[in-house]
């Protein structure tokens, strides 16, 4: 960095004398700074010739007619005369001047042009000091000119780490906030308020009699949102709308899309609204005009207020323009303030599936039932169990209070009333429990004959919904190679102690008449009983409880499973939690948890232990309705006294006879001649019993409880090659012409169990490495098979700016997972508008 000595000084004027051609260097030091100093300096090409007042034509004779072959710096400690009065002003001519003030340093150290001198004397005071003038030198500006002197200045005012107009607005309006801006008042200090304000209107089009950075960000805002919305502006907002829309379109895409900034666009986003009034502006355009715009987030909560009204009145064919409302939630969600309100259109998504529900129609026949519920039905369990989980999340749950009422209606009085009777109806017909694979038979159908280590994962109430999501999961899981769901039926009554004995291998089940459960005469209601008998058919077994596995090292991992042929694993997360009174709200939380334990857990064991083949399943499943059970819908009345009573299922020596109740033989259950009956309600009513939970109950028979999943698993032994999805190019282009330009991409592959689904981000950049469009983001997530499916089209807007046709630009797309750059495309920009608006100070 340049500095005022006499070192650099006496370098520079050697520099100025090299070479053999005779040369004169006037030095007119104005302030008489180095008159001592000169007196000792030798040049290494030159004499020192002193300059007085009064002795002008002196010297005039002396260089041009005594000594016309000496190099001679020929200097003055005073100013120079004017030119009337300067006797040397034609010697000057054919001369050169040298200058040693401090702009004269800088021009020469930054390789400033000499034309330039003004503009740096006039901001001098911004070099006095050091540290301030480091960070300008740090910017490494390549060629300069009046606006990247000024700019750079700027930039080192306000510390930002390029010599970008566009860096220096977004320190400037993030960091110094927009009344009072601590920057703003550094810029009137060295003299840059005005130079700021052309720089402005030179790339954003802002101009005002008395320019405020309230009413920039105004008008960056309102051209936006003019770009992305499907009407008029309002008339009041007109006014601060930019012809400039390119370059206000690539800042604020930019603003919001970083990790950095992105709050504090939220925060100048909601100033801006609360300034304008959006959203009672808003709350006037059609709906449909809003949706692709994302400016403000009072234009999502438009639209959830729209869907919401919409399926209220159970209109499920309500559209904005041709997206359906799972398709508006969808696209909102990828959109800016789609983290902001997930929940919400989480909500709403399930909702609308919810009510379609309200025309359920159960098919007749327990076979037809099953398959129904496998394939769709499952699902309405599901949106009803995504409903509460976002429902929870919300801080504010106002304005779905209404929503709630209806959706829970409907699951209770369409979906359950109508499913559950007819269940019940064709499970005491006829060979109902042999009608599709049992509980009772899955170690003989799943683990007897498996040749390979199995670990069996035995979730409590995880119901078959639930591990359909899991499977789901698994199959986009890193070295799952193979996945399957299948369907299981659970024994009657559904309830854990029962369950959990099925699934062992056996020869024999049996209840005692104090209704304990063994297995080949064995009780097994603790973790030893249950590993007896496993142990029993395979010695090379353990089992083991999944809270004691968790916390495991590595090593202590490998220990338990190494050697073993048969490991079970019990796991209890959403039983545990919904099974009491004060906790059973959270059994949908409970149920994203176990998800997420039960993956961790198969890829620990999978990398960790050298095992590859895993089964999921459940010991029975549960029915959780929000509303409590009302009088009317609990059965009272049970004369037995030495009867087993739960909420869902009496077992006793004499059926429960009742309407509403239905009766199955423990003997038809267990395979054996049991005389005792099991009894359970038909529909989702429960009997009277002390205690207990209002809300999640299990233990009787519907599909919710009984049908439970079997996920066979296999993982790939050492390391699968998984990759990201790809993307490519599909638009033949290879010139923009023009400034708002849409282009084609397709996503190469679907996603898959090897192919992950990714972000990408991309932009225009020019090739001097300047951003000269809007950033968009592309979700490479599709998995549908018809390449013509994952077709994307991204729409790019381009700075307002002069593009030189000679020049090369780039289309640039990056991996937002991993940030690194995947490909760039060059392109030739050919566009019909300019800026002609040229910059002078």
């Amino acid at each position: 960095m340049a500095e005022l000595n006499l070192k650099q000084i006496i370098d520079r004027l050697n520099a100025e004398f090299a070479g053999d051609t005779r040369k004169l260097v006037f030095w007119y030091d104005d302030k008489a700074e180095f008159e001592e100093d000169m007196q000792g300096v030798r040049l290494e090409n030159a004499k020192v010739y002193y300059l007085q007042r009064d002795n002008q034509f002196y010297t005039k004779y002396f260089l041009e007619r005594v000594d016309t072959a000496t190099n001679y710096l020929i200097y003055a400690p005073f100013p120079k005369p004017e030119t009337a009065d300067n006797h040397l002003e034609d010697t000057l001519l054919y001369s050169k001047r040298f200058f040693a003030d401090r702009a004269a340093l800088l021009l020469a150290d930054l390789g400033i042009d000499e034309k330039y001198r003004p503009l740096i004397e006039k901001h001098i005071k911004f070099w006095a000091e050091k540290k301030r003038a480091q960070r300008f030198y740090d910017l490494e500006i390549e060629n300069y000119n009046e606006t990247n002197i000024l700019v750079g200045i700027m930039a080192a005012l306000c510390s930002a780490r390029t010599c970008s107009f566009e860096d220096v607005v977004r320190v400037v309006l993030t960091d110094g906030g927009l009344a009072d801006n601590s920057f703003m008042a550094e810029f009137e200090r060295y003299d840059l308020l005005d130079a700021f304000w052309k720089l402005c209107e030179q790339h954003f089009g802002y101009t005002d009699v008395k320019p405020t950075l309230e009413k920039l960000i105004v008008a960056m805002f309102v051209t936006y949102t003019a770009k992305y919305i499907g009407a008029e502006l309002p008339k009041p907002w007109k006014m601060f709308q930019s012809y400039k829309s390119g370059n206000i379109i690539a800042f604020l895409d930019n603003l919001m899309n970083s990790v950095i900034y992105r709050e504090t666009y939220d925060a100048l986003s909601a100033h801006v609204a609360k300034s304008l009034n959006a959203g009672t502006v808003f709350a006037g355009y059609l709906p449909e005009d809003l949706v692709g715009c994302d400016t403000f987030l009072c234009i999502d909560q438009i639209i959830i207020k729209w869907m919401t009204d919409r399926l209220l009145n159970e209109d499920i064919g309500a559209k904005l323009g041709t997206l359906t409302i799972p398709q508006v939630c969808e696209k909102r969600q990828k959109m800016h303030f789609g983290p902001q309100m997930e929940q919400s259109y989480s909500l709403l998504d399930s909702a609308y599936h919810l009510i379609t529900a309200a025309a359920y129609h159960c098919p007749d026949g327990f076979k037809a039932i099953v398959d129904k519920y496998r394939n769709t039905d499952c699902q309405i369990d599901s949106a009803y169990r995504r409903f509460y989980f976002a429902y929870d999340q919300l801080a504010d749950t106002a304005d779905f209070e209404m929503l709630r009422e209806l959706a829970e209606n409907i699951y209770t009085n369409e979906f359950l009333a109508k499913l559950l009777p007819k269940w019940n109806a064709g499970l005491v017909d006829g060979d109902s429990l042999t009608s599709i694979p049992a509980q009772v038979d899955f170690f003989s159908r799943h683990i007897k004959n498996a040749k390979d280590r199995v670990v069996v994962i035995i979730s409590d109430a995880l119901r078959f919904e639930v591990g359909r999501e899991l499977f789901q999961r698994m199959q986009d899981a890193p070295k799952c190679v193979f996945a399957k769901l299948e369907i299981q039926l659970g024994v009657l009554p559904s309830y854990t102690r029962l369950g959990m004995a099925a699934l062992l291998p056996h020869k024999s089940l049996t209840m005692t008449d104090d209704y304990q459960v063994l297995v080949d005469d064995v009780l097994c209601d603790s973790l030893a009983g249950r590993e007896k008998v496993l142990q029993s058919y395979v010695p090379g077994s353990v089992c083991v409880q999944f809270d004691d596995m968790k916390a495991l090292k590595k090593m202590e991992l490998r220990e338990i499973i190494t050697g073993k042929q048969v490991v079970y694993i019990y796991h209890n997360q959403i039983d545990a939690r919904g099974d009491k009174l004060n906790t059973e709200n959270e059994v949908f939380s409970a149920c994203q948890e176990a998800i997420q334990e039960i993956i961790d857990l198969i890829h620990r064991i999978a990398v960790g232990a050298n095992t590859i083949h895993f089964i999921v399943t459940a010991d029975h499943g549960f029915i959780y309705k929000r509303d409590k059970v009302t009088e009317s819908g609990k059965i009272g009345g049970v004369s037995d006294k030495g009867a087993f009573v739960n909420r869902r299922f009496i077992v006793s020596s004499a059926p429960v006879m009742d309407n509403g109740i239905a009766n199955m033989s423990m003997g038809t259950v267990l395979r054996n001649n049991d005389p005792k009956v099991v009894s359970f309600p038909v529909s989702s009513n429960v009997f009277k019993v002390a205690g207990g939970g209002q809300n999640y109950v299990h233990g009787g028979s519907s599909p919710q409880e009984m049908l439970v999943p079997v996920i066979d698993i296999r993982m790939e032994k050492g390391h699968i090659e998984t990759k990201n999805a790809e993307i490519a190019l599909v638009s033949m282009v290879q010139k923009i012409t023009n400034k708002i330009t849409i282009l084609e991409f397709i996503q190469s592959e679907p996603v898959s169990d090897t192919v992950k689904a990714t972000t990408y981000k991309m932009f225009f950049m020019s090739e001097d490495n300047e951003r000269i469009s809007n950033e968009v983001s592309l979700f490479a997530d599709s998995r549908d098979s018809d390449a013509l499916k994952r077709m994307f089209r991204m729409k790019f807007q381009f700075k307002d700016k002069r593009y030189d046709r000679d020049k090369q630009y780039f289309l640039v797309v990056y991996d937002d997972n991993t940030g690194l750059e995947v490909f760039r495309h060059p392109m030739l920009m050919d566009l019909a508008f300019a800026d002609d608006f040229g910059f002078g100070i």
